[in-house]
């Protein structure tokens, strides 16, 4: 017999206080939703039923009906590690093609595209296969979102 399951109406993008009564790791694509059901860590499913399509962040919650809270970690996934000499003129290409992407201090982070991926070798960076949670950047657009030339 399996647990009843949960269901979650409202999403938060900050961690609170109280801790997690469960947790729920996705992947970039799979944090953007309105009503989906969805496997937590432990084997419990969660009911999400949001009032409109939402962008879930890392590290934030969703509020079940009872109060508790679910927080949303972002899954491992295989990305593209991007290197070079002249990280800020690479990131600008990078942006420029409206890609999601995860800037740290000494890398890119972007999901894989074989376009992309040839274009930034020939503007001499150096793309890595990696398999790691993607967090991008939100920008003016939405949080973790980009749209094309068209929004």
């Amino acid at each position: 017999m399996t647990a009843p399951a949960l269901t979650a109406r409202h999403y938060h993008d900050h961690p609170h206080k109280p801790e997690p009564v469960g947790k729920v790791q996705l992947d970039y694509e799979s944090r953007f939703l309105r009503r989906k059901v969805l496997e937590l860590d432990g084997g419990r499913s969660l009911l999400v039923d949001l009032p409109k399509t939402t962008s879930l962040d890392h590290g934030g919650v969703l509020v079940l009906e009872d109060g508790g809270e679910i927080r949303i970690l972002a899954a491992a996934e295989p990305l593209l590690e991007i290197t070079g000499d002249d990280l800020t003129r690479i990131a600008w290409h990078v942006g420029n093609r409206h890609t999601p992407c995860q800037i740290e201090a000494d890398r890119l982070l972007i999901q894989p595209d074989h376009v992309i991926r040839d274009m930034l070798g020939r503007i001499g960076a150096t793309v890595h296969e990696v398999v790691e949670p993607f967090t991008p950047e939100g920008g003016a657009y939405g949080h973790g979102r980009t749209h094309s030339h068209a929004h």
